[in-house]
């Protein structure tokens, strides 16, 4: 894909499964990777990869719940490593627990991480963007339970819905700026977090069954199959695409 060698790239949440595999990715095409992450200890780990492979890579850890600390973490980033081109929101969180069984700590855990994450980083990094004039792209990580709905899934499931009606205003507001705004939303995908959220779920192995039937091409997801979409819609081959959602599931959801 082309325009992608030597851009700096932040991937929030890059310690984890998604996040990692995207990470490496993008360092694969030639990009500066930023892998941000509220554990040192991933962070470090994904930078030492993509470093061992020839890549170039530093770590960012910050809790971006806290908008300052993660306006100040940003500012470093750019000031030692470069301004940033682009930025997927990939940070995210959750737990199986029916709506009525939740709680409002539980809700605006939730929210916090799914969403206020991706406003307190996506501000700044707009607004750097904006005052370079450059090009730049911004890629989130949707869910398809934002887009259909998911039981035991609900204030996730909105939060994630949020980011797909942000990524489309965002499209709206910045196009005069150059700057596209788009979501990738995976489906069932074996990452440490659907581990959890089977396990919160009861029967694991037995809804491992019913997830992997679900799906038209017969597996779950794995990280692996996200990071393509990620840098397409990063890259200059996408130039012409913003406001857009795109599932990676397997043909779980064929949303028009």
């Amino acid at each position: 894909m082309r325009g992608l060698k030597g851009k700096v790239v932040v991937v929030t949440g890059g310690g984890g499964g998604i996040g990692s595999a995207t990470c490496l990715r993008f360092a694969e095409a030639g990009a500066r990777v930023v892998v941000a992450d509220i554990s040192a200890e991933a962070a470090a780990r994904v930078t030492a990869e993509i470093r061992a492979q020839g890549g170039e890579a530093v770590e960012m850890v910050v809790n971006l719940v806290d908008y300052d600390a993660t306006q100040a973490a940003l500012a470093k980033i750019e000031a030692g490593f470069g301004p940033v081109d682009v930025l997927v929101n990939n940070a995210g969180w959750d737990l199986f627990i029916p709506f009525v069984k939740s709680e409002p700590d539980y809700w605006s855990k939730i929210i916090d991480i799914n969403l206020r994450t991706a406003l307190n980083i996506t501000k700044p990094v707009l607004l750097s963007m904006m005052a370079r004039g450059v090009p730049g792209r911004i890629v989130s990580i949707g869910s398809d339970a934002g887009r259909g709905g998911s039981s035991g899934e609900s204030v996730y499931s909105a939060c994630k819905a949020g980011i797909i009606a942000l990524m489309k205003t965002l499209a709206r507001e910045h196009a005069r700026n150059g700057i596209t705004c788009n979501t990738v939303c995976p489906g069932v995908t074996e990452t440490a977090m659907l581990e959890a959220f089977m396990e919160g779920a009861g029967d694991k192995e037995k809804l491992r069954t019913a997830f992997t039937r679900a799906v038209p091409l017969g597996r779950m997801g794995k990280p692996e199959d996200l990071p393509g979409a990620i840098l397409f819609l990063a890259s200059d081959d996408a130039a012409f695409i913003t406001g857009q959602t795109l599932s990676v599931s397997g043909g779980l959801t064929m949303h028009g």
